[in-house]
């Protein structure tokens, strides 16, 4: 069983779900109607931090989980627990100002890139030593 992972799945889905309730929040705050996405540069960076986020999820979920089921469910865990935290940094530096926010994507990046290169890894060893 893979609760951790699951659990850690739940909270990126909660987070995205915290994500896209600012991005209607700052619809309100600097008066962009919807379906529009621009007109307001305060406005533009809540919204990138939000559609760069679900731009990542198809990259970070497939790792996390296949790195759970490869490599350990605690660590996959923790991996996943620490690219949320890089996440949640872009999307707070990102909505003051763009050049805050690097060391949130750089984190969640690193998080992503070693769950992706452990599974892969893990897959190659298997089919090289069966």
């Amino acid at each position: 069983m893979f609760h951790l992972t699951a659990l850690v799945t739940c909270l990126a889905i909660l987070m995205y779900f915290f994500f896209s309730f600012q991005v209607g929040k700052a619809r309100q705050i600097y008066g962009v109607k919807a379906p529009a996405i621009t007109g307001n540069p305060d406005f533009e960076r809540v919204f990138r931090g939000q559609m760069n986020t679900l731009e990542w999820m198809p990259i970070f979920l497939p790792a996390l989980w296949l790195f759970a089921f490869y490599i350990s469910d605690p660590i996959a865990a923790a991996l996943g627990v620490v690219w949320i935290i890089g996440r949640v940094l872009y999307m707070t530096g990102y909505a003051k100002a763009a050049n805050k926010r690097s060391l949130g994507f750089g984190i969640q990046a690193s998080a992503a890139i070693v769950l992706w290169a452990g599974t892969t890894g893990a897959i190659l060893w298997r089919l090289i030593h069966p």
